[in-house]
């Protein structure tokens, strides 16, 4: 038996969220007494407190506050969802979708995948955001996005993952580089010349692990968390890089040029897929998107380029 409602629990989440029963009033059009009895009323029920109030300076949420937050936005989210399914039976797929994306390869097929479910799904309206991967984990487990487009690179278990695509490691030089032209390269002779890094939470940590795994430790002159400040280093001579995303472009926004060198060592490839919160059931625009990605035709036309191949 339910001793609270789903519009009880929007109250507390909204409040929630802005550390505030005046701004969530003023956000949600109800009086401010609503939205106090609406958390003393889930307070009463579950035993627990959720907020610290603050005279005159808002709310905060107490840690077992926090937790339930995460799980009302996600049953929120999933009685949303079936809504828009019910509707759905009759109706077009319509309603709100949340995706984040990895930033090195959303800008090379992303977009591409969206034009086409926006074709199909006109009355879906479409957030997409680009995170580093700890944010992209973070905000699946706290119900900011129902969707992600990511890499395999330390995904948790409370996370499922479904690969699309794989993506091997090569290296990039400036056109005039010694290496350049060779085709193929060992990573024993990168080493012997400077290194760019993506410096981004555990993208750092694979491209460095590639060089550990045979104990091999390059000169890393460099650090950057911009694709195209990578690209402009690399083309004017400071040092190679390594990439998993394809080049969509040989050249660096002032002209210069790079060469992308295959790697001759065995090197663990990188897996591109779509992950979502497991057990989650997901909304019928975000299903509708999942297929569509999940399609053989749709996937090899937008990820069909040179260097990915199906996992």
């Amino acid at each position: 038996m339910f001793h609270f409602t789903l519009k009880q629990l929007r109250y507390f989440t909204v409040a929630g969220e802005l550390s505030s029963v005046t701004l969530a009033s003023r956000k949600l059009h109800v009086s401010q007494p609503s939205i106090s009895a609406a958390i003393q009323q889930i307070e009463e029920t579950t035993g627990l407190q959720l907020f610290v109030r603050h005279h005159a300076q808002g709310l905060s949420l107490t840690p077992s506050g926090k937790q339930l937050l995460v799980r009302a936005k996600q049953l929120l989210r999933e009685a949303e969802g079936l809504e828009q399914f019910a509707v759905s039976l009759s109706e077009d797929i319509a309603g709100e979708l949340r995706l984040v994306a990895f930033p090195t390869f959303a800008p090379v097929f992303l977009h591409q995948l969206l034009r086409r479910y926006a074709d199909a799904y006109p009355a879906v309206s479409l957030l997409c955001h680009e995170e580093t991967q700890v944010d992209i984990v973070k905000g699946l487990n706290q119900g900011e996005f129902e969707l992600a487009f990511t890499y395999d690179l330390q995904i948790p278990v409370n996370i499922d993952f479904t690969p699309l695509h794989c993506f091997p490691a090569y290296a990039v030089v400036a056109e005039d580089h010694p290496l350049s032209g060779r085709g193929q390269v060992k990573l024993a002779e990168l080493v012997e010349y400077p290194m760019v890094l993506l410096d981004w939470p555990q993208s750092r940590e694979y491209f460095l692990s590639i060089f550990e795994t045979l104990e091999l430790k390059p000169q890393v002159a460099y650090r950057a968390k911009s694709l195209d400040m990578i690209r402009g280093l690399v083309a004017n001579g400071f040092g190679f890089s390594l990439f998993n995303t394809p080049l969509t472009t040989d050249k660096a926004f002032d002209g210069r040029r790079l060469t992308a060198l295959q790697l001759e060592d065995d090197v663990r490839p990188l897996s591109m897929g779509l992950a979502c919160l497991k057990g989650l059931r997901l909304s019928p625009a975000a299903e509708a998107l999942r297929d569509l990605a999940l399609g053989s035709d749709v996937t090899a036309a937008v990820l069909g380029h040179k260097g990915s191949k199906k996992p």
